[in-house]
């Protein structure tokens, strides 16, 4: 698991960089979509925002980068949607609660959680710490708010529990209006309610405890964090994107690949001598230094058998890029070798001495292979041969 907690003023939930995730286009299947039996809908993420589909842009925008994030490494778009939770399954705490689930060979399965939690999180580590948990917010002008507190018989409490009387009275000096709200409700319902402080147990009755509402002039706002939780399921994101990213090369069934975005493909670039010919050697091991120089995660393949052979052996592990060697590289100035792409099996040929940059930026996705095709030219096969190298 990985999760990122993010704080809120919960008076103030927009993200000042939703902005930048409003023109995404996901999909969307609320509650209510659910509830009548609709499909998942494909909103722009402002829409959804605007249209009160999303409660507010802080979750908005978390919820846009998460899509970002999976679709970056590797998980279809148009098997990813994001499922809100329906009221019977959200925790009585949270606003709102959305699922990113992939669509794999086991049905929809979630991958991601992201929810906002409101005070929860915080007001219980309060309680158990002792500790009030809150920001600061000065404020440009003072005002008149509603307080809600509770205000224990010290009387009743110590007679009850004796020496324990200071924990329940510790604990209920901390207890913020959510939490004393939810209680007074048991009180009033039930005529008690039950807190656990330091490992113990105490029930507390009307005859010890009220509620006291008053009116207080605040110069100073103390605010309980509100919690957007994003929650990432590494494992399964994992097993998307190896279900996701899994081809067959049409025409051929026995040539299957891997499509990894080259941000996450463990291999960056193969280096693939033509074949054994000691005269390529040099070459590859200018090329292989060049690369780890240029922080470029790389496997040289020399082995025996057809480059073809060898290419495919790449494509299997999802290495994104190979670079070979040829006869071309050895009798030519300037040095130049093939660079080819995984996915689309397209070359184009470039310097030697240029490859390892054009590699970096491929794989951190500072350019594409689009721009690399438009600035070198297309590969078609090399014009000179073994031969020509001997008699030279």
């Amino acid at each position: 698991m990985a999760e990122i907690e993010h704080f809120v003023d919960p008076s103030e939930k927009d993200h000042p960089k939703f902005q930048n995730v409003a023109d995404l286009h996901l999909y969307l299947y609320s509650a209510k979509a659910q509830v009548s039996g609709q499909s998942a809908r494909k909103m722009r993420l402002g829409d959804a925002v605007e249209q009160g589909v999303i409660n507010n842009t802080v979750l908005g925008y978390f919820i846009g980068r998460i899509y970002l994030y999976l679709t970056k490494v590797g998980i279809s778009p148009d098997k990813l949607r994001f499922r809100q939770h329906m009221e019977n399954e959200m925790a009585h705490y949270a606003c709102d609660c959305w699922d990113a689930e992939s669509k794999t060979s086991y049905g929809w399965i979630e991958i991601v959680g992201c929810a906002d939690r409101s005070c929860y999180d915080l007001s219980c580590h309060a309680r158990a710490t002792k500790v009030p948990l809150v920001a600061e917010k000065p404020l440009k002008e003072p005002k008149t708010v509603s307080v809600v507190q509770f205000e224990p018989n010290k009387g009743a409490i110590g007679k009850a529990y004796k020496k324990d009387a200071k924990l329940v009275m510790e604990y209920l000096a901390i207890c913020d209006e959510c939490y004393i709200t939810e209680m007074e409700m048991l009180l009033n319902e039930k005529g008690e309610f039950t807190i656990e402080t330091e490992g113990k147990t105490f029930q507390l009755t009307k005859d010890m405890v009220n509620v006291k509402r008053f009116q207080k002039t605040l110069y100073v706002e103390e605010v309980v964090p509100n919690v957007i939780e994003p929650s990432f399921g590494l494992g399964r994101i994992m097993y998307t994107v190896f279900e996701h990213t899994f081809h067959v090369r049409e025409g051929d069934e026995q040539r299957t690949f891997f499509s990894f975005p080259a941000v996450v493909a463990p291999f960056k670039c193969s280096v693939l001598p033509l074949s054994q010919n000691q005269e390529f050697m040099p070459f590859v091991k200018e090329l292989s230094e060049a690369l780890t120089r240029h922080g470029v995660s790389h496997k040289v393949d020399d082995s025996s058998g057809s480059i073809g052979r060898r290419y495919a052996r790449t494509d299997e592990i999802g290495v994104a890029f190979g670079v070979t060697i040829d006869f071309d590289t050895v009798n030519k100035t300037p040095h130049t070798a093939t660079l080819r792409d995984r996915d689309s099996m397209r070359q184009i040929r470039a310097e030697v001495s240029e490859l390892p940059s054009i590699v970096r930026d491929l794989a951190n996705g500072s350019i594409t292979w689009a721009d690399v095709e438009a600035r070198y030219p297309l590969f078609e096969g090399q014009e000179t041969g073994k031969k020509e190298t001997i008699e030279e």
